[in-house]
Parts: C-alpha cells; sequence; structure tokens
C-alpha cells in the first residue's frame, strides 16, 4: 500500500517556474515507478512525466519536454516535477501516481495508487 499526498501548486504567470512535490508513505515505494498526471476542466486526466523505481529513466509527453524534469529520491519517498517556462495550457490538476510492474507509462491504467491532486494555475 502506497499513500501520496501531492504539494506545490500554485498561481503563476506566463513564463513562471513552480515545484510540484509528492511525499509517500508504505514499504514499496523504492519498488514502484512514478508517474505525474494533469487533468483540465472538462478534458481527460493526461500523462505528464514517468520515472522508474530507479530513477534511471524518465518519460515525458511531448508537450511538456524540455521543460519539466521529473525526479525522485528514494531516501526521502518523494517525487518532483520541476515546470519551467510555464503556459497558460499547463493550467490543471496534478496527480502524483505510483505502480509496480509499470510497462506502459503513459496510461493512468498502469498505476495503483494516486494522491488528491494539487491545482496548478498559469496566467496569461
Amino acid at each position: 500500500q502506497v499513500q501520496l499526498v501531492e504539494s506545490g501548486g500554485g498561481l503563476v504567470q506566463t513564463g513562471g517556474s513552480l515545484r510540484l512535490s509528492c511525499a509517500a508513505s508504505g514499504r514499496t515505494f523504492s519498488n514502484s515507478a512514478m508517474g505525474w498526471f494533469r487533468q483540465a476542466p472538462g478534458k481527460e486526466r493526461d500523462f505528464v512525466a514517468a520515472i522508474t523505481w530507479s530513477g534511471g529513466n524518465t518519460y515525458y509527453a511531448d508537450s511538456v519536454k524540455g521543460r519539466f524534469i521529473i525526479s525522485r529520491d528514494n531516501a526521502k519517498n518523494t517525487v518532483s516535477l520541476q515546470m519551467n517556462s510555464l503556459k497558460p495550457e499547463d493550467t490543471a490538476v496534478y496527480y502524483c501516481a505510483a505502480g509496480r510492474g509499470v510497462s506502459y507509462y503513459y496510461f493512468s491504467y498502469q498505476y495503483d495508487y494516486w494522491g488528491q491532486g494539487t491545482q496548478v494555475t498559469v496566467s496569461s
């Protein structure tokens, strides 16, 4: 069992930066792939970024590649998402997710545990 709590969301102007954090509890965190997804009003939940359990591989949606960086610290049971050069279209609720045995990191059904989400709003 893994419990996830996101933090770090807020309001930022276009071009600004935010750093989201996800604190995980549970013995299986270090064995779990971690992902960030986002959902804008009236839209589906979309993949943003993912990182393997070792941190050796990362994956990004094309829309955030080069602007966002995902990282993890297994000693602290945290995963972070550094978001730079933010755009209004990045506005959404951002969710942290954890999964074991993830093969297709882009698909939300691969993840077993989800946080409650944190709101990110980018003003133009």
